[in-house]
């Protein structure tokens, strides 16, 4: 029997943990790890994870045919590696909660991708949320300071974290015709880890960065940076995932989205409690007009989607 409440606090339980990731990803930026060296020991991470869960508990669900491999294979390079990549790029040069509010205007690029290129038939408040996301990234941008007073690069960033993530939830519509959630992510971040592995190949990583320690910015509080990578790795990726999973046991993959965008609010809070990243008035009202936005772009579909994808697992 579907049980919402459960469903709804698994969501923001989800959202909780990324938005703590984000704070602890930019520790670990901070600390002199670079962001493609960050993405390949996340992606590869969880890659490992996952791929033991399911050989324990499901191994049949990770048979694979020759067919399925060039999807995976792109699915898992602009879905998840990039994303992944472009986003520690942003929270190195935004605040966390700016950077999360830019990309997480996917939902509308995707609404405007089904009725431009697949002519799917789009409810009209898909203009409103286009309105809405554009206004509230301009207070978020502050554009009237001489230009804007965020980093550009950051946001150009961002920005194409934002198209790569609607990519990401797009195929992941077409492949969960044929796979189940939790196979395709596995696979999709084993296509990640196996990309960086090249991009980026393990015999040009000082290992013993790891050992280096951290300022965590409590007190004198010191962690070993593996001990950061860890965290990003289980409680930043694979428990996260599975809770989201688990919520659309629950929640209609559209509601469960919806519950997601409060990611962006909780990473703000978080980063202002821990890092002291403080958002002016005009962000975080910019910030909330977005989250409006987002929030009738999720829904301007007229078509059912099976979208069984987590709105939250690739991104941060």
């Amino acid at each position: 029997m579907p049980r919402p409440a459960l469903g709804y606090a698994a969501t923001v339980a989800a959202a909780w943990f990324f938005a703590v990731n984000g704070t602890v990803s930019t520790l670990v930026l901070q600390a002199g790890l670079p962001p493609t060296r960050l993405t390949a020991l996340r992606c590869v991470g969880a890659a490992v994870g996952l791929l033991v869960v399911l050989a324990v508990a499901a191994p049949r669900r990770l048979r694979l045919t020759r067919r399925e491999v060039p999807f995976l294979a792109v699915f898992g390079v602009v879905g998840v590696a990039l994303t992944q990549f472009l986003y520690y790029v942003s929270i190195g040069r935004l605040p966390v909660g700016i950077a999360l509010v830019f990309e997480m205007t996917a939902p509308v690029l995707i609404a405007l991708y089904v009725w431009l290129v697949r002519g799917e038939r789009v409810r009209s408040r898909l203009w409103a949320a286009l309105l809405l996301s554009l206004s509230g990234l301009v207070f978020v941008a502050e554009v009237w300071r001489g230009g804007g007073s965020l980093d550009p690069l950051g946001v150009v960033a961002a920005l194409a974290a934002a198209v790569c993530l609607a990519t990401y939830y797009l195929m992941g519509e077409r492949g969960t015709v044929n796979r189940d959630p939790v196979a395709l992510t596995c696979w999709s971040f084993v296509a990640a880890g196996l990309f960086w592995s090249i991009a980026a190949p393990w015999w040009e990583f000082d290992a013993g960065l790891l050992a280096e320690p951290v300022p965590l910015s409590i007190g004198a509080l010191e962690l070993p940076l593996w001990a950061l990578v860890a965290w990003i790795v289980v409680l930043g990726a694979m428990v996260p995932f599975w809770l989201s999973i688990a919520a659309l046991r629950h929640l209609s993959p559209t509601t469960a989205g919806l519950v997601a965008t409060v990611e962006p609010v909780l990473a703000s809070v978080v980063a202002w409690l821990w890092v002291e990243q403080v958002l002016s008035g005009w962000q975080v009202l910019g910030g909330f007009v977005v989250l409006v936005g987002i929030g009738l772009a999720q829904t301007a579909r007229a078509t059912a989607v099976r979208a069984a994808v987590p709105q939250a697992v690739a991104p941060s």
